[in-house]
């Protein structure tokens, strides 16, 4: 972080899709009245400033693959003093979030990627499904093709950290769970906490849940006859977010919960919550928070 200090004036930042040079005099139409239909990150720099330099770059990496989930808008201190004055910013890089026509976030200084990532998370900010058709970039609907993208990414970009972590969770999704762990564990300690990480520990907790867990039609049967087997309910509920019923699988959580949720010291409130974090049907997820809440409170 930088304290301002008036100079030449900058060159204009790089604009993409989701990422435009904001001014005094758009800024209420592009900024302010933009955030009301989709959330809006404020990057306040400068051309002499370092640690802008390196924050800048991840930052319109972000808008590229979250795909207009958010709008990037770039505020070049030295030309547009009045907005920075207005917003009082001290020093640069300064990074506010507004939505709403509200700021209700923000943080000074240059964050690392997998903070950023959790940064947006923490406000709901995911990345947008991709559109067929939109490009090589876009994610492949095959999980197989997704791994083989992202195998022949990893080894053109080995220092690429935030890359494996995709790898990983591409890895589970068919079923690929020991490669996926063993990937997962030789990641650095600052992704720990990255949101995709939370993510691929919950789903591998509860892949190793089933290692000898019995077949689906077993545990349905022990449900019919003793529907308090809750033992049984977790393991069924495991194998179907596992193999990809979602819905299902938070289901037997929730009934869980609503029969004992003391079970095991709160497993089913932990269950819901560790499926939460892998669902990625923000609609579905939203739904049974609702429902759990109901039942909590």
């Amino acid at each position: 972080m930088i304290s301002l200090d008036p100079r030449s004036p900058a060159a204009a930042a790089p604009a993409g899709a989701h990422v435009f040079d904001a001014s005094l005099e758009g800024f209420e139409q592009e900024v302010l009245l933009k955030s009301r239909e989709v959330p809006v990150l404020v990057d306040f720099w400068a051309s002499w400033c370092g640690p802008c330099k390196a924050l800048g770059p991840i930052l319109e990496k972000l808008a590229a693959e979250y795909r207009g989930a958010f709008l990037l808008a770039k505020v070049d201190v030295d030309k547009e003093q009045q907005l920075a004055a207005y917003f009082q910013i001290r020093s640069v890089p300064t990074v506010m979030l507004l939505k709403g026509g509200q700021i209700v976030d923000g943080f000074p200084g240059a964050l690392p990627e997998a903070q950023l990532r959790q940064f947006l998370s923490r406000h709901g900010i995911e990345p947008a499904a991709a559109e067929a058709g939109a490009g090589p970039e876009a994610t492949p609907a095959d999980p197989e093709a997704e791994v083989i993208r992202l195998r022949q990414a990893v080894a053109a970009k080995p220092e690429d950290e935030a890359l494996k972590l995709d790898l990983v969770l591409a890895l589970l999704k068919v079923g690929a769970a020991a490669e996926a762990e063993a990937l997962l564990e030789a990641l650095p300690a600052n992704l720990a906490t990255d949101e995709r990480a939370v993510k691929a520990r919950a789903r591998l907790g509860f892949a190793a849940l089933l290692k000898e867990a019995p077949p689906a039609a077993v545990l349905e049967q022990a449900l019919t006859a003793d529907p308090n087997d809750l033992r049984a309910r977790h393991l069924l509920g495991a194998r179907k977010l596992v193999e990809g019923d979602a819905e299902g699988a938070l289901e037997q959580f929730l009934e869980m919960l609503r029969r004992d949720r003391g079970f095991e010291d709160g497993l089913p409130k932990k269950a819901l919550i560790d499926a939460f974090r892998v669902v990625e049907d923000e609609d579905l997820v939203g739904t049974y928070r609702r429902r759990m809440a109901s039942l909590l409170f």
